[in-house]
């Protein structure tokens, strides 16, 4: 698969809930698009027309969710769908979480750029980045992403580098917005204080 390379946008991708990259119905958008209207926008459509696109269906893809995962050694995670929204057969630990970070990181550090952008539009909506620690100055935030159900609460997978060194911080069950602002960033100033 090419970031050229375009996936058709079916009825059931555009009509998914939450939060939403607002993909056209019946439109074909480019993987690249796609990439950013997950990672920037958190759009659940998007991440439905990734998973047609490259599976056929969302349950297909989520099977081959399972079986990366484990490749991965994400052990305690089982995927059944692509975007992570509320189903009690859906879970991924926090220190799966950290895994799957490090190895985005690892594996693929030309794409990773994509998880600092703050803001981008498409389809002539303009959508700010979910990260808040993306905006706080001097953090050496560079991504990673941000979630939020009723079950789980408000939570953050955060990365930041300074002077060479390089921290993950996974927090969950937070209940706001706000919290999800303060404390991650308050946790990651104490990691680069205490840890060497």
């Amino acid at each position: 698969v090419k970031l050229t390379d375009k996936f058709h946008v079916s009825k059931k991708a555009w009509s998914t809930q939450g939060s939403k990259m607002f993909v056209p119905i019946n439109g074909d958008v480019s993987v690249e698009d796609l990439i950013r209207g997950i990672i920037v926008q958190s759009g659940n459509d998007a991440c439905v027309v990734v998973a047609e696109g490259l599976a056929g269906t969302e349950e297909s893809f989520a099977e081959r969710m399972n079986k990366k995962a484990q490749e991965l050694g994400l052990t305690e995670s089982h995927f059944v769908n692509a975007s992570g929204l509320p189903d009690p057969n859906h879970l991924m630990t926090a220190r799966d979480l950290y895994r799957l970070a490090k190895h985005l990181l690892e594996d693929f550090p030309e794409y990773y750029h994509y998880f600092s952008e703050k803001e981008f539009t498409y389809n002539g909506i303009k959508q700010g980045n979910r990260n808040p620690l993306l905006y706080r100055p001097n953090t050496g935030v560079d991504g990673l992403k941000t979630g939020h159900t009723e079950e789980a609460g408000y939570g953050l997978v955060a990365s930041a580098i300074r002077d060479g060194r390089r921290i993950f911080l996974v927090v969950h069950g937070l209940d706001s917005m706000q919290d999800r602002a303060d404390e991650p960033g308050q946790l990651l100033e104490w990691a680069f204080r205490s840890f060497g």
